[in-house]
């Protein structure tokens, strides 16, 4: 039966990651943030700390956490810095969270100690520039030759590009199959052909990592291939339902830390004699994001929890991505309107919190996609029935 308690381990690595990401993020994040910079020597510290090897056996190096675990972590991150959560995420979930549930042992051998280690940074590529949420408009394509596999093509948004070692690139190998004919490749940083492009400008998250990558007849190795033929599309579908717990538990902690820096700044801040939070409308703006993150929350437990139990949990994962996205952006936005003019300057980590959220509303399917996600799965089941 689910628990909506913490269990002691739980307990003692939210505490653990709480307390570094307040020593060794939070009085960086501001200055990270307005330098565009991303913070490499955070890296190795995450790293000792088994936070890049949570997806990982601990035959490989790693730390191997279950959903629920990663979940505290990356909420425990985002609180602090967006920015370092969604780095930590991609690199666990998506890029070694690929190798690791579809590589072959001498895959796994090969690449998983180095990721776990912090050696080398996991990407993962699916996006391109004319196709987001449509994987069947993907362009990049792989030709199977006699002794390699040759890529072509371009992806974008890619978090961790630049900065990134082994990557997890989806192609088309079968055209006439649309989405059911693309396949996944490992190719690892200096492989021939291929090249990051331009860095991406956004609107927050700026301590992130995102970039273009371009592909021009880059050949790879035949075992380099990540699962099997034409299996690339159904392998994501799986990836990403626990992808958007993760970014669902990103915005739940971006959500967390606007909505206690209001709630803190409520209590301080006077005006007319007397503190913000002694006004009702003040208190009402606490009351609801509070509500609405502590429902998220439980959204987010129940999917990790069915993950962790192996269940399938594709319209759990959707409703609670997409519930906490929406509740993070209404208590940032709060925070900033609980903080009035200073809300609007850097001076205060809100706004830079809502810059933060928007992306978790659009990353790894956006609010659309998570409806429509809901719709099929709501109606094909009872249609089925």
């Amino acid at each position: 039966m689910i628990s909506f308690d913490y269990t002691e381990d739980e307990r003692i690595l939210r505490d653990t990651v709480r307390d570094f990401a307040r020593r060794e993020i939070a009085p960086h994040a501001r200055r990270w943030d307005e330098e565009e910079r991303f913070p490499g020597e955070i890296i190795p510290k995450l790293a000792a700390l088994g936070l890049l090897g949570m997806t990982v056996p601990e035959a490989y190096g790693g730390s191997a956490l279950s959903m629920q675990q990663i979940a505290i972590v990356i909420e425990e991150l985002a609180r602090v810095d967006g920015s370092v959560a969604i780095t930590v995420a991609a690199h666990n979930g998506l890029g070694t969270g690929h190798i690791n549930f579809a590589g072959t042992d001498e895959q796994k051998r090969r690449y998983l100690p180095r990721l776990a280690s912090g050696e080398a940074l996991g990407a993962w590529g699916l996006t391109e520039p004319g196709s987001g949420s449509d994987a069947a408009g993907a362009r990049t394509r792989a030709i199977r030759h006699a002794d390699k596999w040759v890529i072509t093509g371009n992806k974008t948004f890619i978090t961790n590009g630049s900065v990134g070692s082994i990557y997890v690139i989806l192609a088309v190998t079968t055209p006439e199959k649309k989405q059911r004919g693309i396949t996944a490749f490992i190719v690892e940083r200096g492989a021939p052909g291929f090249r990051v492009g331009k860095h991406i400008e956004k609107m927050g998250l700026h301590a992130s990592d995102t970039v273009e990558l371009i592909f021009e007849e880059c050949a790879i190795p035949l075992e380099n291939q990540l699962g099997p033929l034409d299996g690339g599309f159904i392998d994501t579908l799986q990836i990403l339902d626990k992808g958007r717990i993760s970014i669902g538990s990103m915005a739940l902690g971006l959500g967390f830390g606007a909505y206690e820096a209001a709630r803190e700044y409520a209590k301080e801040r006077k005006q007319f004699g007397k503190p913000l939070a002694d006004n009702q409308a003040i208190q009402f703006m606490l009351a609801d994001s509070r509500t609405e993150l502590e429902a998220s929350r439980l959204l987010l437990r129940r999917a990790a929890w069915m993950q962790d139990r192996g269940q399938r949990t594709t319209l759990q994962s959707s409703m609670a991505k997409l519930y906490a996205a929406q509740a993070a952006m209404r208590a940032c936005d709060r925070a900033i309107q609980i903080h009035g003019g200073y809300g609007y300057t850097r001076e205060f980590p809100v706004e830079r919190a809502l810059r933060d959220a928007k992306l978790c509303e659009i990353g790894e399917g956006t609010n659309e996609v998570q409806r429509m996600v809901i719709c099929r799965e709501l109606l094909g089941r009872a249609l089925a029935a």
